[in-house]
């Protein structure tokens, strides 16, 4: 356990930064008022997702490799990070779904019907927490392996 905590630590804090977004999300409207604009100001948490994956990768440069590492270090290191991820993400999900934003699904079955873009029962099976934790089950490793090889690249130090 002792040479993945960094790995932890940063898995455990990319959560955490993601439910903050979300609250953030929640603050600025775009689950209820504003839910129009969601679908693209949600995207830029990428950034974020990324910046941590940076950081993390660096914070393993330094402290496990003794300030040299090697791409394939860098992303074995993200693939963990990435892993911690995917298995905290339902518990971030429920997290969003139940605490932060609890009326988001209800909200957006009833956006997405009345602006034409889903039937009811297209929208009733697209927006539930059982399907929004499948996406993100597989979103997260998707996402997180790209990252990781492509953050690994810009980390490698020799």
């Amino acid at each position: 356990m002792k040479k993945i905590a960094i790995e932890i630590k940063w898995a455990i804090l990319f959560i955490v930064i993601q439910l903050l977004w979300m609250l953030g999300e929640r603050m600025a409207g775009l689950h209820d008022e504003n839910i129009e604009k969601h679908a693209i100001v949600t995207n830029f948490f990428a950034i974020l997702a990324i910046a941590v994956y940076v950081v993390a990768l660096l914070d393993k440069r330094k402290n496990s490799y003794q300030g040299r590492m090697t791409w394939k270090q860098g992303f074995f290191s993200g693939l963990i990070i990435t892993v911690g991820v995917t298995l905290l993400t339902p518990l971030s999900q429920y997290i969003t779904s139940a605490i932060i934003t609890p009326d988001y699904f209800s909200t957006m079955i009833a956006y997405t019907v009345e602006t034409g873009k889903m039937t009811q029962a297209a929208a009733e099976s697209y927006f539930n927490m059982k399907s929004y934790i499948v996406q993100s089950v597989i979103f997260a490793p998707a996402m997180g392996i790209v990252t990781s090889a492509i953050v690994a690249l810009f980390t490698r130090k020799k």
